[in-house]
């Protein structure tokens, strides 16, 4: 089974590691240009993250029961810096220095509190008439039963111990339901003592979203989030949505019951709970609540202090901004003025109902604004790079940094939502059908005259500042000539600046993790987080079949014709898988009358082959997968799933 920051290896090419640039005189100059001409030093946001602090985590460390590191904030105490090397964007810098607070923070007196920077996601605690109620458990259960006993030591122990009686997962993305079993178990729900409240359609999109893509995102996800980087002024800062990934261990446990999408009131230990359905925004199935009794209003992803993606660089389906943008005006709408609260799952509240209202009015029209410039360029003739190009940041961006592109930008956003509506293709039939990059740049390196000519203008490029327009020639060569080592150093170079310049977190982790790719000294191995059983149990097993069948090797196996049926005694399950032309179509639920093979096991078995814990072969041999039929055409068919290696090239052919 994948994990979501796997033990990968960052290159595979044998070169020794080379200097990481300083930040050029372009770089130096365009920081500056930055910080003059935003408010840097407004410290609303500073004292809206220390407002009601009361505990912390001693050095901020989290170890897992082996001993393990789960979360270390140590080597990030050069953020305690306040002014910002010229390595990093001062706006950055700026947003990577409230991420790094972290401890328990009270939110309303006696009522509501939050542990904000043991994980990239915030956990929130809110008082019941009886018990507690958390909502967002964090992505690991060991960071989740970390910050729980924070909030025992520190609340419990003065206020009196009191059970929990309801968790909320906000929306169905892993770093907001992962760690809930550090915090209950599933024992507890089953005797009905704990209520799992979730948006409607949470458990689909929460055990499926990466398993049929997860190889490919989850390499992508490793420069995104920087975990190739060591920490450091010319390393990784923070992610712009939350310091880093914890690295522990990831659960799942199913909703006991899921709010619709009329969204409506549910009273949760005696509190009444106003929902308003937010799936579609930025998440499949997602939701954001009111408190009346508290006048609190939790955002969830929906708002948070950055520009959020409308497509995520390590990959996902886009989302809508149109439609972002409608609920959080209906958010507004129906809380707007009342609310004198703001908390997300993601960074620091904001306290005060006309500051509540402001955050809400600025993020409707941050997402608005893409979504609206994108298609008034785009009808006017603009493709998919012209139209980001033409288009300068929003006009409230220069005030509201709650609105700048610290995750998401403007720039990567417009391309998503042209490629929402129009595809990948800008409608030139020039880019329709092109070469495919190996195959281009030995063309264009002989174009210009040869390697030695191409690289003297990627070089003079970068010398001169113009580092896109570097890094485009020098990518032609490191393709043409992957074992450059003077086209790799020079495109590397090439990146550091623009991974020393970007604002967003993701651009500047994905930059500076490409560079290290060339110069071979990426970080090459982290701990990772690892799928407990619980949650690859509550994989759909339709969804795993279906993962299956992308592995499946259709050249090798164009000729192979067959039916191979499924069955699954503990789970009452069946699949049959029709194989034919190259093409296996499984068939969920069904029986088909005469099958190739029919293959029985129990579908925790299969859990036991997706966690790593068992192989096919020897379950095969100790009978715990049973073939009746025709065993070669099975074991000839299932021959042809080879497992993908995570460590393909990403900066390199």
């Amino acid at each position: 089974m994948r994990r979501l920051t796997a033990l990968l290896l960052a290159s595979t090419l044998p070169f020794a590691a080379a200097a990481q640039d300083a930040a050029s005189e372009a770089t130096r100059t365009a920081q500056a240009e930055i910080a003059a001409r935003l408010p840097l030093a407004d410290p609303r946001d500073e004292a809206n993250v220390l407002r009601g602090k009361l505990a912390e985590i001693p050095g901020g460390v989290i170890l897992d029961k082996a001993g393990n590191t789960v979360w270390d904030r140590r080597p990030y105490a050069f953020l305690d810096a306040k002014d910002a090397p010229d390595t990093v964007n001062p706006s950055l810098w700026r947003q990577a220095r409230l991420n790094a607070v972290h401890g328990l923070f009270e939110v309303v007196p006696g009522k509501i509190w939050q542990l904000r920077g043991y994980d990239i996601s915030v956990m929130t605690i809110i008082r019941g008439k009886t018990g507690w109620i958390v909502v967002d458990p964090l992505l690991s259960e060991e960071a989740a039963a970390a910050g729980w006993k924070l909030f025992a030591d520190t609340v419990e122990a003065k206020s009196g111990k009191r059970p929990i009686k309801a968790v909320i997962f906000s929306h169905s993305h892993s770093d907001h339901f992962g760690g809930v079993g550090g915090i209950i178990t599933a024992e507890e729900v089953k005797k009905g003592k704990i209520r799992i409240i979730a948006p409607h359609g949470f458990s689909e999109e929460a055990t499926a979203e990466n398993v049929l893509a997860g190889t490919a995102m989850g390499r992508r996800a490793l420069y995104m989030f920087g975990s190739i980087l060591p920490p450091g002024p010319a390393g990784q800062v923070d992610t712009g949505l939350g310091p880093k990934l914890s690295s522990g261990t990831i659960g799942y446990m199913e909703p006991t019951e899921t709010v619709s999408e009329t969204g409506g009131t549910l009273t949760i230990d005696g509190l009444a709970f106003d929902f308003l359905d937010a799936g579609g925004t930025e998440a499949p199935s997602e939701f954001v609540f009111y408190i009346p009794a508290y006048k609190a209003l939790h955002t969830t992803e929906v708002v948070t202090h950055t520009l959020h993606n409308v497509l995520t660089l390590r990959g996902a389906q886009v989302r809508d901004a149109l439609h972002w943008s409608k609920v959080i005006d209906a958010t507004l709408l129906k809380w707007g003025g009342k609310a004198e609260v703001a908390l997300a799952s993601h960074h620091w509240p904001t306290w005060g109902a006309g500051e509540v209202s402001a955050l809400l009015t600025s993020q409707r029209d941050i997402y608005r604004y893409v979504h609206d410039r994108t298609l008034f360029l785009a009808n006017r003739g603009a493709t998919l790079h012209e139209l980001a190009d033409a288009t300068p940041e929003a006009p409230g961006q220069a005030a509201d940094f709650s609105a700048r592109g610290y995750y998401g930008t403007v720039n990567h956003d417009m391309k998503a939502v042209y490629q929402r509506y129009f595809g990948w293709w800008d409608g030139n039939p020039a880019n329709f059908n092109p070469l495919a990059p190996e195959a281009s740049a030995p063309k264009y390196v002989a174009l210009a005259g040869g390697a030695d000519k191409l690289l003297a203008v990627g070089q003079a490029a970068v010398k001169a500042g113009d580092y896109r327009w570097a890094a485009e020639l020098l990518n032609k060569l490191v393709f043409a000539q992957p074992d450059n080592k003077a086209a790799r150093t020079a495109l590397a170079s090439a990146y550091d600046q623009m991974g020393y310049q970007a604002e967003s977190g993701a651009w500047r982790n994905y930059y500076l993790a490409a560079a290290a790719t060339l110069r071979g000294n990426a970080v090459q191995s982290l701990s990772g987080n690892g799928q407990s059983r619980s949650f690859v149990s509550a994989i759909p097993t339709a969804v795993f079949f279906d993962a299956l069948a992308t592995r499946f090797d259709a050249a090798k196996g164009s000729a192979i014709k067959g039916v191979f049926q499924f069955v699954l005694p503990d789970s009452k399950e069946t699949v049959a898988i029709v194989v034919d032309g190259g093409v296996e179509v499984p068939r969920y639920g069904v029986t088909d009358a005469a099958p190739t093979a029919t293959i029985t096991l129990h579908r925790t078995t299969l859990d036991d082959v997706m966690l790593g814990q068992a192989q096919f072969p020897a379950l095969m041999q100790s009978g715990a997968i049973r073939i009746d039929g025709d065993r070669m055409a099975f074991l000839s068919w299932f021959a042809l799933h080879p497992p993908a290696d995570p460590r393909f090239n990403v900066v390199v052919p």
